[in-house]
């Protein structure tokens, strides 16, 4: 029987262990997508205990809560933050085979030194440990000795990126975080705020939106300003991408319709937001941006919690409504003009991964290296089993040595463990093909294929000096 989560954890032929020890363990990492608070990071935030750095805003662990029966004051609420975290230790206890208990394991071990097992009976003991070593750290710690190298959060076009240049005026914090576009709010006219928000844009903009070029002009200044920050990457959450041509007059009258509260159809929401992402996508090619398009995700299916909890709480779900047709016919529309950005997609249905890999091979160019990328395997698939398939459909039909590698997509400073999770799991992936004579054991390739999946692939695509 092996040793649980020891230093060979995940990897189980000698190639693996290689691969993984030699050359991937040791680099620095390239974090492109995720949900950090640039405050925090600007403010150098500290935490008082474990419960606030690891369970505050992960609706990942709050979902697995709810599903061992732990009443929402222990999640959400205003319950003690000692009882929230035995909670948590209770829940984790069932949690086998489940990636949270190996995220969480690998960060009590690389961040706290703790070696043992985190369940009802040693919470107190872990609690104690890791209250007591929290307080030589705080944000910035976290990211350095994480190794991070970059990281781009996630904000929205009307943010005035104030902690951005804080921190970029800061020099002895060397790590570069720059500000990622989501312009999701402008994109989602169903939405019974979306006036209230256009409002918003305006203001940020300098300007009054009356209309749908107005909407385009507007986010052109607010991209302007997001460059001159040193933003390079823009960021789309969708349920689907569409294919809805509209010319202009059309989808002037849709908004305006919007704007005088009239209702919509669902094909002229479409024909909307195709507009709109068109447009966009065009921009980031002329500004030189990585366009990332997320999709498949339906959101806040419990509506009462919905009400009275928010968004990003735990109640998400994989959609099967993402038509890959349409999002050829998008990516299409950009191409033939000479105007795809790079871009990277990431679909929640993991029975999207072949069409994704298909997709992709139709637009690529020698514009870039891998221009147009399978992105990593997101959310609910970011497990062993769904990296695995992933990586392993996209040796199918692409090229894996020249995936951009991993992304946390986390609102915690202690969830860069998971870039060691994938970094182990696909070592063992590329490690157990060669040991099985599907590829040579040449040391030379090897060592290009899992440096480049795991850092130096990203820093190539995403211009990194």
């Amino acid at each position: 029987m092996k040793k649980f989560m020891d230093k060979d954890f995940l990897l189980s032929t000698e190639t693996a262990r290689h691969l993984f020890h030699d050359y991937a363990e040791g680099l620095p990492i390239i974090d492109y997508h995720c949900h950090l608070s640039p405050q925090e990071i600007a403010e150098d935030a500290k935490f008082e205990n474990i419960t606030q750095v690891w369970l505050g805003g992960d609706h990942y662990k709050w979902r697995q809560m709810r599903s061992n029966g732990v009443e929402e004051k222990y999640i959400t609420g205003d319950a003690p933050d000692r009882e929230k975290f035995q909670k948590w230790a209770e829940t984790l206890e069932m949690a086998i085979g489940n990636p949270l208990y190996h995220w969480s394991h690998l960060e009590l071990q690389r961040y706290f030194g703790y070696e043992g097992v985190l369940n009802g009976d040693t919470a107190e003991e872990v609690w104690n440990l890791c209250n007591e070593k929290l307080k030589g750290m705080s944000a910035r710690k976290l990211i350095l000795d994480s190794n991070v190298e970059m990281l781009a959060t996630t904000d929205d076009p009307i943010d005035d990126l104030r902690w951005h240049k804080q921190i970029a005026e800061d020099e002895s914090f060397p790590v570069k975080v720059l500000p990622a576009w989501r312009p999701d709010k402008a994109v989602a006219i169903e939405k019974a705020d979306f006036a209230d928000y256009m409002a918003k844009l305006g203001d940020a903009a300098g300007m009054k939106i009356t209309s749908m070029a107005d909407v385009k002009e507007a986010l052109k200044k607010r991209m302007a300003f997001f460059d001159e920050m040193g933003c390079c990457i823009s960021d789309h959450g969708l349920e689907y991408v569409m294919y809805a041509p509209a010319s202009e007059e059309e989808v002037e009258t849709i908004f305006a319709k919007k704007m005088a509260g009239e209702p919509l159809t669902a094909r002229e929401i479409d024909q909307y937001k195709m507009n709109l992402l068109v447009f966009l996508g065009r921009e980031y090619h002329r500004l030189d941006w990585v366009m990332q398009l997320h999709y498949g995700v339906k959101r806040d299916n419990d509506k009462r919690r919905f009400e009275l909890l928010g968004p990003d709480t735990g109640f998400d779900s994989i959609s099967t409504s993402a038509p890959a047709g349409q999002l050829a016919d998008f990516l299409n529309e950009l191409a033939y003009t000479d105007e795809l950005p790079r871009t990277i997609l990431y679909s929640l249905n993991p029975i999207d991964n072949a069409a994704i890999g298909t997709i992709i091979g139709c637009f690529q160019s020698a514009d870039a290296v891998g221009k147009i990328q399978q992105g990593s395997a997101w959310w609910f698939n970011d497990h062993k089993t769904g990296m695995t398939e992933q990586m392993t459909s996209l040796a199918n039909l692409g090229l894996l040595g020249n995936f951009v590698g991993m992304l946390t997509d986390s609102r915690s400073f202690l969830s860069y463990a998971r870039h060691e999770y994938f970094r182990r799991i696909a070592c063992e992936l590329i490690g157990g093909w060669v040991e099985n004579g599907e590829y040579p054991d040449d040391e030379k390739a090897l060592k290009k294929i899992v440096e480049g999946i795991s850092y130096r692939n990203a820093k190539r695509y995403f211009k990194l000096s």
